[in-house]
């Protein structure tokens, strides 16, 4: 590559995904490429401890996006992608902005859209306000009964669990009386992850009394009322809690999209249809929304990518292994799974963590560089001393 022409990169959102592939180039090719990262947002937040804050947990870690993308050598455009010029190889920004690239990578994150009329959806971005007039409705005694429900298709479910599981003992520490009950389209908890961690996380939901009626379609045609499919029968409670239903992000200048507006890549993450264009996370129609997938994603690009730049790799191809948290129960539980088609395979489960530091996000490259420049997460800086 002639430094008269250095190899232009533009990452497009400052998430896990977008952050793991700038981090990820940086150790391939170094100064072989030249990275910008255009993104809406000023801070990264480290979404899955989010589920904490409503019961009094420690505030989300919030990073600033200017401070990481100075320090590794990236370009920051505080813009948001509105359209692709793929023969051209520029994205036209929302200010009006034109942005060349030699490779680029769409990582952009889901859209969220409520999917149950009567019902609280939880947003993450809000989810201590949320959930701070249903908690002290449980803790005045207001509150006997709960229906945690998600659509099909699911997101990632795991909040779910976990805000089930930390209401369960958020009453149990109250001396409150609550019957909870989850409803999942899904054979069984985490099912996607094989049997060894689906039968974990049953076992610590049982543990709590919360009830899970799985392989089942939930609808809420008024207040109060959760009606269940195909086998009939109406659970009525006092509140509902929903998981929003994903889109993605239906990128104008991406030709081919999946279901739901999602980008279809190939297994070494390249948008189906377009050169030199790739994507990771949950912007992707890879069944799993998940901040450790969407870290392997961008690993798989940036491979491609740093090839693309000159530098004498062989790209690997994209394959799913899952290592993640759930928080909640008496302790967190650990868990590894390798995905497989439909289901988990050679799944792990433990009480401590079985890979890198345990992060909840287990990003090659992101997690440990949140370590070493001492901005691990609060929760998770706690929970290793």
């Amino acid at each position: 590559m002639s430094s008269s022409h250095p190899f232009n990169v533009l990452i497009a959102g400052g998430g896990v995904a977008g952050l793991e592939a700038a981090l990820a180039l940086r150790e391939l090719a170094g100064d072989s490429v030249i990275t910008t990262m255009l993104a809406p947002e000023a801070e990264f937040v480290y979404r899955p401890l989010r589920v904490l804050e409503p019961f009094a947990g420690p505030k989300t870690d919030h990073y600033s996006l200017a401070e990481i993308t100075d320090d590794i050598g990236v370009v920051l455009k505080r813009d948001a992608f509105k359209w692709l010029d793929a023969p051209q190889h520029k994205v036209h920004t929302e200010s009006g902005e034109q942005i060349s690239y030699d490779a680029l990578l769409l990582a952009m994150g889901a859209r969220l859209r409520p999917r149950f009329r009567h019902a609280l959806t939880i947003d993450d971005r809000k989810l201590d306000e949320q959930l701070h007039g249903l908690i002290q409705d449980l803790e005045s005694g207001y509150i006997h009964s709960l229906a945690f429900i998600a659509p099909q298709p699911m997101p990632w479910p795991l909040p779910l669990y976990e805000l089930a599981l930390l209401t369960a003992r958020r009453a149990y520490e109250m001396n409150a009386t609550v019957a909870i009950t989850i409803v999942t389209p899904k054979y069984a908890p985490l099912a996607v992850l094989g049997s060894a961690v689906s039968e974990a996380v049953q076992g610590a939901l049982a543990s709590f009394g919360i009830e899970v009626i799985a392989g089942t379609h939930a609808e809420t045609p008024e207040q109060g009322k959760v009606s269940l499919y195909p086998q009939g029968g109406t659970l009525n409670v006092d509140r509902v809690v929903a998981l929003p239903e994903l889109f993605g992000p239906s990128t104008p200048g991406v030709r081919d999209h999946a279901d739901h507006g999602f980008i279809a890549i190939d297994a070494h993450c390249r948008v189906i249809g377009l050169e030199k264009v790739f994507a990771a996370g949950d912007a992707t129609n890879f069944a799993v929304k998940y901040g450790g997938i969407a870290a392997q994603q961008a690993d798989v690009a940036a491979e491609c990518i740093a090839q693309l730049a000159g530098v004498a790799i062989e790209p690997r191809q994209f394959k799913p292994e899952v290592h993640g948290m759930l928080l909640g129960g008496a302790k967190p539980l650990y868990f590894s799974a390798h995905i497989t088609g439909a289901h988990g395979s050679s799944s792990v489960v433990e009480d401590h963590a079985i890979w890198g530091s345990g992060a909840k996000i287990a990003a090659k490259s992101l997690a440990p560089y949140l370590e070493l420049h001492g901005r691990m997460p609060t929760f998770l800086s706690a929970a290793q001393a």
